[in-house]
């Protein structure tokens, strides 16, 4: 080969690898932002929870019915964590309520919801499911047999107050009706209360058990809370004083 041609073949080569170059530039800015972004990385069930701190605790309820039904009745409600592993839940219990006994809150990572099982004074277990907005959890179950949806909302007022209501709205309708409701206010407070209130160390909540380790003195908001803490303290000590550094 003579030297002029391998000049042009050298030439060549270049200028076709500055079109690849060019058209490989080119489809990347083209497709990348057609590229999925990362997914938001999956809370934990005691993260999503957080937002419930303030139910924990026990609770005076007065219920009343919708409608021209007569009577209103009252009812305790007793909310505390749970915790099993990584694991974490709350659980209540209901006394002299005229529809459930007993009721755990979870959050369900892989639909990104929160199912609420209770039981009736008949034994029946129920499941809602929902989500939480603006201090507001709507939950919702199919009733096949009675050809309805059943709705639970839970309006989280304040730390020392929320409500919960009980809807059905019958198939081919548009509309929920209320069946009753329930305002419950926090054990030993009253309505005008204020928020000075110690934090519980585990779950960040109402501090109103006090726990004590190695000399220094830590609430927590629950029985569960505390079992968690006395499993291990150092680590919840840990995370409070970030918490409170911030």
């Amino acid at each position: 080969m003579t030297p002029d041609k391998q000049h042009h073949l050298t030439k060549k080569r270049a200028a076709m690898r500055g079109v690849c170059l060019g058209l490989f530039l080119i489809l990347g800015f083209c497709v990348s932002p057609l590229l999925p972004a990362d997914p938001p990385a999956a809370k934990s069930p005691r993260e999503a929870l957080q937002g419930f701190n303030d139910l924990i605790g026990s609770w005076r309820g007065t219920g009343t019915p919708a409608g021209p039904r007569e009577g209103f009745w009252t009812e305790k409600l007793t909310w505390q964590w749970q915790f099993k592993g990584k694991d974490a839940w709350l659980a209540v219990a209901f006394a002299d309520s005229k529809s459930f006994t007993k009721g755990e809150l979870r959050y369900v990572p892989a639909d990104d919801n929160f199912q609420f099982v209770v039981e009736t004074p008949a034994k029946q277990t129920l499941t809602f499911t929902g989500h939480l907005k603006k201090h507001v959890l709507t939950l919702q179950r199919q009733d096949d047999d009675k050809k309805e949806t059943q709705q639970l909302v839970f309006t989280l007022l304040h730390w020392n107050r929320f409500l919960y209501r009980y809807e059905v709205k019958p198939r081919g309708k548009a509309l929920f009706k209320q069946v009753f409701k329930v305002g419950a206010i926090r054990e030993g407070t009253s309505f005008a209360e204020g928020d000075g209130r110690p934090e519980c160390v585990v779950s960040g909540g109402l501090g109103t058990i006090a726990v004590v380790y190695q000399g220094t003195t830590y609430y927590v908001c629950c029985s569960g809370c505390r079992s968690e803490f006395n499993e291990n303290p150092e680590k919840y000590i840990k995370e409070y004083k970030l918490r409170k550094a911030k």
